[in-house]
This record gives structure tokens, sequence and C-alpha cells, in this order.
């Protein structure tokens, strides 16, 4: 078997021309699908920002809230009644909203605003410069130093802006670890001065942040929050809550498929039409092989060799280059938000086994009804 192995990657390699076309067809698949879909995976994942960097464990909202920026408001019984359910640890409420500043040199700029609870700080970014407690002075916020940051203008520890006839001043310079999605700053503040600062509705709590004792607890905290008439969701819930929306109720998953499909179909069609064409090219060579003895087993083998070969080494480079090229992008363009993972890569590799499987399968049906006396008589 090591033989014929042999032979079937010397007949695969000979023709440079035909082996280069092979590896480019499945090549262009494997980068589109895995650039589409880490595209789409940083998408989703800038979306449940605010969820990755304040961290907390429950998250209670109102049933309709289907994604973080479309918050709810919910009354302040409900902080009360979440802190007094027995396994909480403690809860606190945090304010999101969106406002306008006025820059120093006149210009607007949207925000996102983060209020913290005034007594915990629970959720509060890492900082990068200041000290955490200059939160508490008159008009302080910190700004998140993310690829928006310097739609702000790139603020110091001083800085000064307006928001909503309100003086800001910047105290803190933080770090976030995922960038929002929308392309927003985000600027953090107590919760009290973010209700007194911002207009909003009587009632203010966007999400209640509860720390369990246990694991065990949470089952009778979200009985107990269901009572109420809200929803109680875990972090990672939260997520896939958010990542269920966009990718279900928004057009972005759809149309990320579609083009997914498409690489998929454009690298089979490449592939098994190349490949069809290569094993015509040396059907004498099989031919002769079976003349001189080899079973068709052992011609069924070296087909499936070359195109498994051909398409896992395509997927490598395939993978290398999206890879390189997201590289690239992410450090040129701070708001691209694609990532690899292996989600992505498992995918890619499920689809080229699929494009390798056709290929085969067209290459072994003509080898196998090819008899050796034909192939002498021409």
């Amino acid at each position: 078997m090591t033989g014929i192995l042999k032979i079937a990657f010397k007949l695969l390699v000979n023709d440079k021309g035909k082996f280069a076309a092979l590896l480019m067809g499945i090549l262009f698949a494997v980068f589109l699908m895995v650039m589409m879909t880490s595209m789409f995976a940083g998408i989703l994942k800038r979306a449940s920002a605010t969820v990755l960097n304040v961290g907390a464990q429950v998250w209670v909202m109102d049933p309709a809230v289907n994604n973080v920026v479309s918050s709810i408001p919910m009354p302040d019984y409900v902080l009360d009644a979440a802190r007094s359910i027995p396994g909480v640890n403690y809860a606190v409420p945090l304010y999101s909203g969106a406002a306008l500043v006025k820059l120093h040199d006149g210009t607007y700029q949207a925000v996102t605003v983060l209020g913290l609870d005034d007594a915990t700080l629970f959720g509060r970014p890492p900082l990068l410069e200041g000290r955490i407690e200059d939160i508490y002075a008159e008009n302080a916020f910190l700004v998140v130093k993310d690829s928006e940051f310097a739609k702000l203008g790139n603020p110091r520890i001083g800085s000064e802006f307006e928001i909503n006839d309100h003086r800001g001043t910047i105290v803190g310079i933080a770090r976030a670890n995922t960038s929002g999605l929308f392309g927003i700053p985000t600027l953090y503040t107590t919760y009290s001065r973010a209700v007194t600062y911002i207009p909003s509705t009587r009632f203010t709590a966007a999400y209640i942040l509860i720390e369990p004792k246990s694991p065990a607890a949470l089952p009778r905290i979200r009985a107990e929050v269901a009572k109420l008439g809200y929803e109680a969701l875990t972090h990672d819930e939260f997520i896939q809550k958010i990542s269920h929306f966009y990718t279900y109720e928004t057009g972005l998953g759809t149309n990320v498929l579609l083009m997914t499909i498409i690489s998929f179909v454009v690298g089979l069609s490449i592939s098994g039409q190349t490949f069809y064409t290569f094993i015509l090219e040396n059907l004498e060579k099989f031919g002769a092989l079976k003349a001189i003895g080899a079973r068709g087993r052992e011609l069924v083998v070296m087909i499936l060799f070359q195109a498994g070969f051909t398409a896992l080494t395509a997927y490598g480079l395939g993978v290398g280059l999206a890879t390189l090229m997201i590289t690239l992008a992410r450090m040129r363009l701070p708001d691209y938000a694609a990532e690899v993972t292996y989600f992505n890569l498992g995918l890619a590799f499920v689809m080229v086994l699929i494009i390798a499987a056709v290929s085969s399968l067209i290459g072994i049906r003509k080898v196998t009804r090819i008899e050796p006396f034909d192939i002498f008589r021409g």
C-alpha cells in the first residue's frame, strides 16, 4: 500500500499547474468561509461587549430584552426584592443609556454611559491611568480606551466635556476586554450621577446584577425573579440570547450563511471540475496500473489519498491566509471585528472534507469503470 501511495503522490504533484489549480480552488473556498464566519463571530462577541466587560454572574432584566443595548428600565422594588431572595450574596443596579456629549472643540459625539452602583462600583473596568476612588469626585467620568477612544479627541485625565448641560471631567482611563459593536465610545460613572445627568424615564435600572452565594442558589433565584415578572439569566445565557437575536432576528445571520454557502459551492465546483480533469488526463496511467495487477480497492485508495492530501493542504493554506489577513486588518483597522474561533475552523474543515469526498467520488466512478484492454487498444 505504501508503494501505491507514493505513486499517487507523484501523479498528483507531477503536473504542478494542475496541482496548483486544485489547491487554489479549495484554498479560495476555505479563505472565504473562514473570513465570513470569523467576521460573524467577532460581531457576536462585540454585541455582548457590555456583558463580557461587566462580568456579573446573573443578570435580571425584562423578558422582552433581546440584546444588551435595548434595555427596559425596571422599578426600584425589583432591586429590593432581588436583595431579599435567599441565596443572593448581593444585588446592585446597573444604568445603561445613550447620551450626546459636546467636546472641547464644539463637536458632538454619541456615547454609551454605564452607571455603576455607588456603594460597590461592581462591574468597574480595570484602569490604565487614574484612581478608581476619583469617580466619586464632582462631574467624574471614566473613559474606555478602545477602538472608539479617538472619537472623543483622545482625552487625558482632566479633560472636560459637556453632557446634557452638565460638565463632565475625565478622572480615569480604563481598559475594556472587548470593544463595542456600534462604534460608540463608552463612559463609566456612578449610578446616581448617570440618572441625574441623563434624561430618563421614571424607572432607571437597566439591569440588576446578582452575585449568588453558590451555583445551587440559581434555581431559587430564577423562580423568585420570575414571580416578579422578570427574567434572571446567567452570564453565558445572556450572551447566548444576544447571539440568537443577531443570528435569527436580524439579517446578519442570513447574509453570512448565504456567503458561506456560496463559498462552499464555488470551492466544490472548482475542485470537482479540476479533479475530474486530472483523472481524465491520468486515465491511461490508472489503466496501466490496473493491467499490471493493481486492484480496484488500491486505485480507490489512491484517489482518496490524492483528494485528501489536496484538501488538507489547501485547508491549511487557506486558514493561514485568512488568519494573516485578519491579523493585518485588525492592526490597521481598530474597528475590524473578525475573530477566528475553533467553531469556525471546525466548520471549514467539515466543508473541506465534503469537497474532498465529492471530488473523490467523481474520480472513483471514472477510474473503476476503465478496462486495461480499452487503454492498450487506444
